[in-house]
């Protein structure tokens, strides 16, 4: 059994609820299908997914965090704006659907540019969530979020910066997981040239997931503000973005 490009054993994903399965009976004649084979078909794909994320649990195959999408850095001594924003909600859901992984780092931007990093680190680029009492448990994940990608822009002004940066990723449903809306929770973090907190931020991703539908996609695109003292450069800057990893039942 091979993966495809969004890392699922089954088919290119369409949509937030992820791709319509096709099953092997599918082309057969409809009025000869009865309600079990339906439900034996709908419990394999469960079984694949299911098997798909223990293998993920145990470091096969985790998502790898990409740079910035398109042309999406921007800024000066003054003001500055772009035409055609390089940050959006949508451009960054079809990435996370067209995501084929790759070995790449988790930083995006270099002091150089002029604009903040934006990164997440390995650790806070996925959450498992299990059953109670059962962290660790391959058999018992209910559901695992992945940020697969990032992007960011930015505009900077005298004695500031404001940074718009967005992330996407996916949702998969465990083998104790239930059909309906997940709710991951996400936190943002800003430091300065000596790494620093200097604001922060929380949020939550909603995806929805079902039995023959196992996988979900998310995007979220938000902007920071802060100050830029005297003597310091925007890209000295750096803007953290993970999962809340003390969220109820994560291991």
């Amino acid at each position: 059994m091979s993966r495809d490009n969004t890392g699922s054993l089954r088919g290119q994903p369409r949509g937030l609820g992820g791709p319509d399965t096709e099953e092997a009976g599918e082309r057969l004649d409809r009025g000869a299908m009865t309600q079990s084979v339906t439900t034996a078909a709908r419990t394999t794909v469960r079984v694949c997914s299911c098997g798909l994320l223990t293998i993920l649990v145990a470091g096969c195959g985790l998502s790898s965090i990409t740079s910035g999408l398109g042309t999406s850095v921007f800024g000066g001594s003054s003001s500055e704006t772009a035409s055609t924003p390089g940050v959006n909600e949508d451009q960054l859901l079809s990435a996370a659907k067209n995501d084929q992984g790759g070995s790449v780092g988790g930083s995006v931007g270099e002091v150089a540019h002029g604009c903040p990093r934006l990164s997440v680190s390995p650790r806070d680029s996925h959450l498992t969530i299990y059953e109670d009492g059962r962290a660790g448990d391959g058999l018992a994940i209910m559901h695992r979020g992945e940020i697969t990608k990032t992007a960011r822009e930015c505009r900077i002004e005298p004695g500031r910066v404001t940074v718009r940066y967005g992330f996407s990723g996916r949702v998969l449903l465990g083998p104790r997981g239930k059909p309906g809306r997940v709710t991951l929770p996400v936190n943002i973090i800003v430091t300065d040239s000596k790494r620093e907190k200097i604001t922060s931020d929380s949020m939550s991703v909603d995806v929805a997931v079902a039995d023959d539908k196992p996988i979900g996609y998310f995007s979220a695109v938000r902007s920071v503000t802060f100050n830029i003292p005297e003597g310091t450069r925007p890209g000295e800057f750096e803007v953290f973005v993970g999962f809340q990893q003390n969220a109820p039942g994560a291991g």
